[in-house]
């Protein structure tokens, strides 16, 4: 098996290799053979070619860059502000930062999201990681208020301990790999029972771990593909819902697109069916059953969770569910 140690050997072998080239043709340093198009040449033409080099013109590809535009730099000059600058997880990690000490055990935070808020609560996760491990902080320990349109990856990572609370709707990629946290997400109104309202895009909770998620609309394509862990409720989902699915479990309070389930090995999937009067047809049953619960043993966990769904969104359609128990 391989070690981590092989890889530092790797690349002390290529940068010796490279070493070697530079020394060839005279340099010291790789800023020295930045823009020096002047040492390459077009190799010449062979007889297997089927488009002869020679037929080609590369004088513009090789023309110096100073000869271009001069005295615009070719190299690194000036080092650029970090795009990390002014975010809101900045905002998010600095409010939290007595919770991360231990000094207090929560704090809710209240603020504004919109779609250039990218991967919103990631970089408060990477301080928990790495001041708790993969244990992270107590449930709730840290709950986030927002209200807007959230952009792609809110959620990505998300650690154990943070609550991602947002009255809105988001993009694609939400909870890409969630680790422990809980999102949710709903409108500033419950929807009617009968308005299907699309609130995340595509690809959402992309290998997720563990967690929760409670969504009170419905997602796009390719909702929980690679889930191995967390556990989540949607008023509907697009093509391909839970493909590739190992672990977790999965309440569709809504229609499914096709293809729902494909190569799903592990984890289990409730379907509102009433609402959802295709799902056979739409399932791809190549590894899955369709069995419908019938005893309360059996209705015990789902029911279980499109409560949590309730008590968190106040979703219409979740209170219709459970009036009929």
């Amino acid at each position: 098996e391989g070690k981590p140690e092989h890889v530092i050997n790797f690349f002390f072998m290529l940068a010796e290799e490279v070493r070697g080239y530079m020394a060839l043709m005279g340099f010291r340093k790789m800023d020295d053979m930045i823009g020096r198009v002047d040492l390459l040449r077009p190799r010449e033409s062979r007889e297997s070619d089927e488009f002869p080099i020679s037929q080609y013109d590369f004088s513009a590809l090789l023309t110096p860059a100073e000869q271009l535009r001069a005295g615009v730099p070719t190299k690194f000059t000036v080092r650029h502000p970090s795009e990390l600058d002014g975010i809101l997880d900045q905002k998010l990690v600095r409010e939290s930062a007595e919770v991360l000490a231990g000094k207090v055990k929560s704090v809710t935070i209240n603020s504004r999201v919109t779609n250039v808020d990218r991967s919103v609560g990631t970089l408060l996760s990477y301080h928990i990681s790495k001041q708790y491990g993969e244990a992270g902080l107590s449930d709730n320990s840290i709950r986030i208020q927002l209200r807007g349109s959230a952009g792609q990856s809110f959620g990505a990572f998300l650690a154990t301990g943070v609550t991602l609370d947002l009255i809105g709707d988001c993009n694609d990629y939400v909870g890409k790999g969630l680790s422990g946290g809980m999102i949710i997400i709903r409108p500033a109104a419950p929807n009617p029972k009968d308005v299907v309202n699309m609130i995340v895009g595509n690809t959402v909770l992309y290998g997720g771990t563990a967690g929760c998620a409670f969504f009170a609309g419905a997602a796009a394509e390719r909702f929980a593909v690679r889930n191995s862990g967390v556990c989540t409720v949607v008023e509907g989902v697009g093509d391909h819902g839970c493909e590739y699915m190992t672990g977790g479990r999965v309440v569709v309070l809504g229609e499914s697109g096709r293809n729902f389930a494909a190569g799903m090995s592990g984890g289990i999937a409730w379907i509102w069916t009433p609402d959802n009067p295709n799902f056979a047809a739409h399932c791809n049953k190549q590894m899955v059953e369709i069995e419908n619960l019938s005893t309360e043993e059996e209705l015990a966990e789902p029911l279980s969770l499109i409560e949590m769904h309730f008590q968190h969104t106040q979703s219409e359609v979740a209170k219709s569910i459970l009036a009929q128990k």
